[in-house]
């Protein structure tokens, strides 16, 4: 019996995991809870780290895998402690070359230079951070340290970086604080360019654009082994993603040269025997091709996506990985031909006054089969009170549906959105402020 452990192990996950089971061959575990990982004021990852060494010193039996699918602290905990424990895994430090976003983009400047975008390294604590950026507008800026589009900004006009500038000031250490405490304890040996620059930096970048979708795939004995891409979608003239939606509709010769850049970029940190998910443009007009930012897990919110059409999700990739089985998932054996996780998103803060009880999301649920509906919000709370949003909107719902092909699937997803009945209160300044414009 193989032992393999979960860092932030919730329900959702639990079943996708579950159905991989062969109860003589493999059990897992919670190693820490999803509610120790997510949605901290100020991640404790040193503390974090020791409680989940002590639980698996403690444990009675073989420790053969340790997993996660989420990211910071998780998605740097996994290979700490795989290292610890001897475990199959890449080295910490090419997880942290993927991690910490500037030595990243040096690491990419090296081995894939004519795809990535114009960046350069600026400190919002700083007393003049414009004058550290020597790009012209529009650019984006991100921090060095994050997860999602957490506190990334469009900067069209020098008014754009100043408004910025105090909200990142105010919400960046957060997370900047627990990354450096782990940098510290880890005592990585960084080239001079890199041991300077802390988690609260911030990497300007010129803007890149054109379909944008994500390459799921892992290092296997050094081979590059990819389980699919899913196209990621926005809303019309928004920098925020409206779905997810598997399989790609990118042409078969651009899903080939994305691979040559994953196999050129992750050979050259020397990520192996892992697990990712690296980001992509292609300008269809230009034909070029720009790689955004490499993660170091599966990506859970595609999990169900290949569980639709593949017939089993992406988690079974690492669990092959830790196992030490080269990496399978099968084509098109699922129940259905596309599949999506739509975001049900806001753009204004706002009052929540109702929402679907239980058995109703189940009626919706069960009346369009396949539908997997997760709801983020609860009644008496403001919009702004959710956590680890982007700088743009509010993610009321997370929609996830199948269909034999996207207008089906559309309008499946239009119809669950108008029995979710999901009630808003617009603030009254807001109100007011629209009445005067």
């Amino acid at each position: 019996m193989k032992n393999i452990f979960v860092i932030g192990l919730n329900e959702f996950n639990r079943e996708k995991l579950e159905s991989l089971r062969n109860p003589d061959h493999f059990q897992f575990h919670e190693l820490l809870s999803y509610k120790e990982v997510t949605e901290q004021e100020e991640y404790p990852v040193l503390e974090l780290l020791a409680k989940a060494e002590q639980r698996m010193d403690e444990f009675n039996g073989s420790i053969d895998g340790v997993l996660g699918y989420m990211d910071f602290p998780v998605s740097t905990l996994v290979p700490v402690l795989s290292e610890k424990f001897g475990l199959r895994s890449a080295p910490v430090s090419s997880f942290i070359k993927c991690e910490h976003k500037y030595w990243s983009r040096l690491e990419q400047q090296q081995s894939i230079p004519e795809h990535i975008p114009q960046f350069c390294l600026f400190d919002p604590f700083s007393e003049n951070p414009a004058g550290q950026i020597n790009l012209h507008y529009p650019y984006w800026i991100k921090p060095v340290k994050s997860f999602g589009s957490h506190l990334g900004f469009r900067i069209n006009n020098r008014q754009d970086l100043d408004e910025a500038i105090p909200v990142i000031r105010e919400h960046i250490t957060r997370i900047s604080r627990p990354f450096d405490l782990l940098l510290d304890h880890l005592q990585l040996n960084m080239p001079n360019e890199v041991a300077g620059v802390s988690g609260h930096h911030f990497l300007a970048e010129s803007l890149i654009g054109g379909l944008q979708c994500t390459m799921e795939g892992c290092m296997y004995e050094n081979e590059l082994y990819v389980h699919g891409i899913v196209d990621s979608i926005r809303y019309p003239n928004r920098s925020v993603f409206f779905r997810y939606q598997y399989p790609s509709s990118l042409p078969r010769k651009v899903q080939r040269r994305m691979e040559t850049v994953a196999r050129t970029f992750l050979r050259h940190i020397g990520y192996n025997n892992s697990a990712f998910n690296m980001e992509f443009f292609w300008d269809r007009r230009k034909d070029k091709l720009y790689m955004l930012e490499v993660n170091t897990r599966i990506a859970q919110h595609h999990s169900d996506l290949f569980h639709k059409v593949d017939g089993v999700s992406n988690h079974k990739v690492p669990v092959d990985l830790v196992l030490g089985k080269p990496p399978h998932i099968p084509e098109g054996k699922g129940e259905f031909k596309l599949a999506a996780a739509c975001f049900y998103r806001e753009f204004q803060n706002a009052w929540v006054s109702h929402v679907p009880s239980g058995p109703e999301i189940a009626k919706i649920e069960q009346d369009y089969p396949g539908t997997i509906i997760q709801v983020d919000v609860c009644p008496d709370m403001y919009l702004s009170d959710l956590v680890e949003q982007d700088s743009y909107s509010y993610i009321l719902a997370l929609i996830y549906l199948g269909a034999d092909n996207q207008k089906t699937m559309l309008s499946n997803y239009r119809k669950c959105l108008n029995l979710l009945n999901i009630t808003l209160e617009p603030l009254q300044q807001e109100v007011e402020q629209t009445y005067e414009e």
